[in-house]
């Protein structure tokens, strides 16, 4: 009815008129705002690939798409270094290329091909990587949080009880909105603080869970009139941050703060990435539920265009400068999904690989061979 309507208009104005952390043009480098843009190219671009190739048939299941949160993604992770580590949600195709994934190796995973990052048996919630350090994507709210956490804790053990001097890497943990009611996020808080973790939790707050209107499904701290995530990390004794995450610079501004307080020994943060989904949940969902003038309002806040009109306005760089590297963007996509088309299925004998630490007793023969190949 008219109240549901009004009442989203205004969340959706107060998620706009609330400023969050403002970021620094000053401190970013010619060639990390070059980074930045192009890898926020990479992530629009792929997920915008990614919709028409499962509408042509060549994905299969459950796509989560990332458009519109590319800012969390790139202003974060392209604020680490190689060997930190990153564990994601069941959106996480642009997590992974942010990490350094290659683009043709997650376009082949999400095709299930041999050449994908998890031999095409991970498919699109699944995205692994142990040369980037990707923790992997995880289809349940919450699961990956405690990944993150016991990676931070190896790190930490590592360091203070082995005393191995380099072991300084720190861990993002990505989830939304929606998982912040879960248990474990609460649990890994508190381990986290207690051991001083190098981690940092990262909300990406697209205010809709996967359908449900943030203000409806969190009560708010006392004294607010709506629910701020934010806020949590201090009763856990670690600083917590609300940051625009439809602008590149607030975040990496951020993302940097925290990663220096992590690397120093000081532990966890929690940041609050105030952003928005452009498509719907998955690309099954029909998208009825958001209305249209919140969308058509988080649309005009895109991070793509606000990024590029600050780069021309501030002559960081030319419009033609900037079409190149949209050009050169749009040919690695280009490229990911012939490698994926091209590339061969996994063979049957993958089947049961990767499941039991020791399969023999599993359908594995003495001659090493699985058994329903001797049939075969």
């Amino acid at each position: 009815g008219a109240p549901r309507r009004g009442a989203a208009r205004c969340r959706a104005a107060a998620a706009v008129k609330e400023p969050a952390a403002s970021g620094s043009s000053s401190a970013l480098s010619r060639e990390k705002a070059a980074d930045l843009y192009k890898d926020m190219l990479l992530g629009r671009g792929f997920e915008d690939m990614c919709a028409q190739m499962y509408y042509r048939g060549k994905m299969f299941g459950f796509v989560h798409l990332y458009n519109g949160q590319e800012a969390v993604s790139s202003g974060v992770i392209r604020a680490l270094r190689e060997d930190d580590f990153v564990c994601s949600t069941y959106r996480d195709h642009v997590h992974a290329l942010s990490k350094g994934v290659p683009a043709d190796n997650v376009m082949a995973e999400l095709f299930g091909k041999a050449t994908g990052i998890c031999r095409g048996q991970g498919g699109s919630m699944h995205m692994f990587s142990e040369p980037h350090n990707m923790l992997g994507g995880f289809a349940f709210i919450g699961e990956g949080i405690p990944v993150a956490t016991g990676a931070a804790f190896q790190t930490a053990y590592r360091r203070r009880v082995l005393g191995d001097e380099a072991a300084d890497q720190v861990t993002c943990a990505f989830f939304g909105d929606g998982t912040c009611n879960n248990g474990a996020f609460y649990e890994c808080l508190n381990m986290a603080s207690l051991y001083k973790l190098p981690i940092i939790f990262c909300v990406e707050n697209n205010l809709w869970a996967i359908g449900m209107d943030h203000r409806r499904a969190t009560a708010p701290s006392m004294g607010d009139s709506k629910p701020h995530i934010w806020k949590k990390g201090e009763p856990f004794g670690m600083p917590g941050k609300l940051v625009d995450g439809m602008d590149v610079e607030a975040v990496h501004a951020a993302a940097n703060e925290a990663i220096a307080r992590a690397r120093a020994g000081e532990g966890p943060t929690l940041l609050e990435f105030e952003t928005y989904r452009f498509r719907g949940h998955s690309l099954a969902d029909p998208d009825e539920l958001r209305k249209p003038e919140e969308k058509e309002l988080f649309a005009k806040r895109d991070p793509l265009p606000a990024f590029k009109k600050k780069l021309l306005a501030r002559g960081v760089y030319t419009e033609e400068e900037l079409k190149a590297m949209e050009k050169e963007v749009e040919a690695v996509v280009e490229a990911s999904v012939e490698f994926a088309d091209a590339s061969p299925r996994p063979q049957e004998n993958q089947l049961l690989e990767n499941v039991f630490a020791d399969p023999r007793g599993f359908g594995i023969g003495e001659d090493g061979r699985y058994l329903y190949e001797r049939n075969m």
